[in-house]
């Protein structure tokens, strides 16, 4: 079979890019529809079990994960791992593994896999000097551990041929990509801080920007509202983007609101149009979703049909320096897609593989199923996060890998229209509601915590879950809302608890509290410490910089958040002065539940007296709804002059801003809002826009099961369960919504803290410096 050694490839240095075969494939074989029909995939335990299990099957000689690596005219570098070799049968295989009947398998899909293993064929026969070669498609169903082979006998001029047709159509790409980066590079050399000088303590955060990614180190840096922090972390990365060869940033928010400063501060890092920095907003697929009533593939939605086949004049039409309109804001991006008539979320995805900057969602990078983590360890690329208002990832964290099943959502899904048509959809979901009632029954009507999630149930779940993929194979037209959403959290939980550790926990919390019914159990895979998730997502950029106003204690967010030994910390000085603030302390007033009643008359009353002092804007802060709601009942009361308005449950859009258009210059009164809610933080009223803050609350979570279970196990992880679980978090909520008070060099303000444990000395330490209060 052997031949001779083929000649020695061009030198290294010729190669201009580099790209992984399941890459180079998907961009130039993919075709067809977009179909992203829910048919649950296997889990990625799942797929290394099953690898592993075909592994396992062949003879003494078989090389698993086989290292290939070939060239295209000195080039471009092609490589991946063949998973599996048998040099005896002369076989190559590509290992694929799936559920449910493979005949019912997308045949754009299959192609693809054909393309792959076309591509690893001919980087062996170039390796190994082969004249011929068998390709096997190897699919095993994980369930049954049933193998289906499909073979191909292949020589290796047939298989050059697809290999040189592959890296034609790329390689084009490749250069103007090679080039762009070249132009990019040069760019950010000569980028110039985009004002006259640094805000006070600006400075101090661009230089440990810089540095942590030139020594490809994470950064904690704690800086106040008010110096430019957006500005202040994106200059300095791109700057050192071209020494440290970044092929991407990636800057994450929490919110809305982060975004569009990102953005704007990148236009104006950008100066004049044609500056070549491709700049990609993401947002989330109900917000970029045209056809919110359609499923997602061909067959229903008009922009899934024929997706990959219009996506290169789409991408053409986004990339090229004739059609480019950096940033593509969400509303550029849908323009070009519809004028295409593809997918503008999709569409989104894609681009980002192009883009210079991404500026989206935690969720983009940290989730389980994160697009950009996704895509930067399928390309190799070596990536810089920058991470906004990053004391809310610790609680965006948790509910990424978190999950609940309430007895709502599965009743829904039982009065579906699918359910109702369809016997054994019907049945499977029955048999969930059955195990679900008996597990209640053993159980009692008390909140506990189990040590897994009930095996019963679960069985039951995932027996539900086979159902469920049949039919939707079977019926690929139906678009079912409330059964859609619960197979989602139904394969949620079951790809969590691969990972079940002390990291989560399980717990069941009873029905309706006046007459517990079995079967009515809300059932929690609760996670409680996101480091055993995110530390690799950290230690796979090559920095990460988390950066808010409220970062302390730091290593409360490194322990739950499992940042690197070595992370960096700075805590960034105030440009704001003490005298620009006061700051009082209610030493006689307690805002503790069993005071609360009692509470009222002496708050309203040092509001009433701080407004009438110095009239105008300000915002009084409580720890729920109730709470504000009787205080402000209890103003009106005392003080029916005084002018105020209440923050509602379930605010709109619209009704928030309305809320927020009462804080003008020439205003006065007191807003009423809830601690950590919509108007906590985020929110900028500088100026006679807000003169004072009222705080009635420390922000600590409620005393409950729940939250006694989590400090009990963080205690025991951390030594500190108190303060993670209650202190640590409500002091953020305080200091962020303090915040709003004093946001320019020339802003004065007021602050009342109502409550007497403002005084202790471990709460007054995790109040900012500057305000000037002393142990």
């Amino acid at each position: 079979m052997s031949a001779s050694a083929p000649a020695a490839p061009p030198a290294e240095a010729a190669v201009v890019y580099a790209v992984a075969v399941r890459e180079l494939c998907e961009f130039t074989a993919k075709q067809g529809d977009l179909d992203l029909r829910f048919t649950p995939a296997p889990t990625a335990q799942e797929g290394i079990a099953g690898h592993t299990l075909v592994a396992r099957r062949r003879g003494p000689g078989y090389q698993a994960e086989l290292p290939l690596s070939g060239l295209y005219q000195g080039q471009l570098r092609v490589r991946g791992r063949a998973d599996g070799f048998d040099a005896e049968e002369g076989r190559l295989d590509e290992v694929k593994t799936h559920k449910g009947l493979l005949d019912r398998q997308n045949p754009a899909q299959r192609q693809l896999h054909w393309a792959q293993a076309l591509v690893y064929g001919w980087l062996l026969c170039q390796q190994q000097g082969r004249h011929s070669l068998t390709l096997a498609l190897v699919y095993l169903e994980v369930g049954t551990e049933q193998e289906t082979v499909f073979t191909r006998q292949c020589s290796a001029t047939e298989l050059q041929a697809h290999f040189e047709a592959q890296c034609a159509r790329f390689l084009a790409w490749a250069q103007a990509e090679q080039a762009h980066r070249q132009t990019r590079d040069a760019a950010l050399l000569r980028l110039a801080f985009p004002h006259p000088d640094f805000r006070r303590g600006q400075r101090p955060l661009a230089e440990a920007v810089y540095k942590a990614a030139r020594s490809g180190r994470c950064l904690l840096a704690q800086a106040p509202t008010g110096i430019g922090k957006t500005v202040g972390t994106l200059f300095p990365l791109l700057k050192a983007a071209p020494g440290q060869q970044l092929d991407k940033v990636f800057f994450l928010c929490a919110k809305t609101s982060g975004r569009s400063l990102a953005l704007t501060a990148l236009q104006r890092l950008a100066g004049p149009p044609g500056w070549p920095l491709r700049v990609l907003e993401l947002v989330a697929r109900d917000k970029a979703c045209e056809h919110p009533d359609r499923a997602c593939h061909g067959e229903s939605c008009p922009l899934a049909r024929g997706f990959y086949d219009r996506l290169p004049a789409a991408r053409q039409g986004a990339l090229s320096p004739e059609g480019a309109q950096w940033p593509l804001t969400q509303a550029r991006l849908r323009e070009v897609a519809l004028q295409h008539q593809v997918c503008p979320y999709y569409l989104g995805q894609e681009l980002a593989r192009w883009a210079d900057v991404v500026v989206g969602d935690y969720h983009h990078y940290f989730d389980g199923g994160g697009l950009l983590h996704a895509l930067s360890q399928a390309n190799d690329w070596r990536v810089a996060l920058l991470v906004d208002e990053a004391h809310n990832l610790l609680e965006r964290s948790r509910s990424m890998y978190s999950v609940t099943l309430r007895p709502e959502h599965l009743a829904r899904a039982r009065q579906s229209p699918t359910a109702q048509q369809s016997l054994p959809v019907r049945q499977a979901l029955a048999r969930v509601g059955r195990a679900w009632v008996a597990h209640d029954k053993d159980q009692g009507p008390h909140y506990r915590v189990q040590e897994g999630f009930p095996p019963k149930l679960l069985a039951a779940l995932q027996q539900a879950l086979g159902t469920l993929s049949e039919h939707q194979t079977e019926h690929p037209a139906e678009n079912d809302p409330a059964l859609l959403d619960f197979q989602f959290e139904a394969v949620q939980l079951s790809r969590l608890l691969e990972q079940f550790g002390p990291h989560s926990m399980v717990d069941v919390s009873p029905g309706p509290a006046t007459a517990p019914v079995p079967g009515q159990s809300v059932l929690c895979l609760r996670n409680l410490v996101p480091a055993h998730f995110l530390r690799e997502r950290f230690a796979n950029a090559h920095s990460c910089t988390l950066f808010s106003a409220t970062l302390q204690p730091m290593h409360f967010h490194a322990d739950l958040l499992g940042l690197p030994d070595n992370t960096a910390c700075i805590e960034v000085d105030s440009p704001f002065q003490a005298r620009q603030l006061q700051v009082h302390i209610a030493t006689q007033l307690s805002t503790r539940f069993e005071h609360r009643a009692a509470s009222l008359d002496p708050l309203v009353d040092c509001m009433a007296a701080q407004y009438q002092a110095r009239p105008g804007n300000y915002l009084a802060f409580f720890s729920s709804h109730d709470y504000l709601q009787q205080a402000a009942a209890r103003l009106a009361l005392r003080h029916p002059d005084l002018p105020c308005w209440s923050q509602s449950r379930g605010m709109s859009e619209a009704e928030q801003q309305g809320f927020l258009a009462r804080f003008r210059d020439d205003g006065q009164g007191i807003g009423f809002a809830v601690l950590g809610g919509a108007f906590a933080e985020g929110i900028d009223l500088p100026g006679r826009r807000l003169i004072g803050a009222f705080v009635a609350t420390l922000g600590l979570p409620q005393l409950n099961p729940v939250n006694e279970e989590i400090r009990r196990r963080l205690q025991t992880q951390f030594g500190a369960g108190y303060d993670y679980t209650y202190l640590y978090p409500g002091l953020q909520k305080v200091v962020q919504a303090a915040g709003r008070v004093i946001r320019g060099p020339d802003d004065e303000g007021v602050i009342h803290l109502l409550d007497d444990r403002f005084a202790r000395p471990e709460v007054r330490r995790l109040l900012p410096a500057w305000w000037g209060l002393e142990d």
